[in-house]
């Protein structure tokens, strides 16, 4: 997905697959990205931010042999 995209915690749970409190806790240890404000109690995260994460995540795939 190319397009910039601002995604809410439900979509990011589900594309990442995880519960909510893993996903602050990765944020809380740096290793995922944090969410960017939009209001006083409202974020978001940027679709290319969590893509990119997702694929330095992915395993390097074998040529088919």
């Amino acid at each position: 997905m190319n397009e910039e995209t601002l995604l809410r915690l439900p979509q990011v749970i589900e594309r990442v697959g995880v519960s909510r409190a893993t996903l602050y806790r990765w944020i809380a240890d740096g290793t995922f990205p944090p969410p960017r404000l939009l209001g006083l109690r409202a974020v978001a995260w940027l679709s290319t931010e969590i893509d990119g994460w997702i694929q330095e995540r992915q395993p390097a795939r074998r040529p088919a042999e």
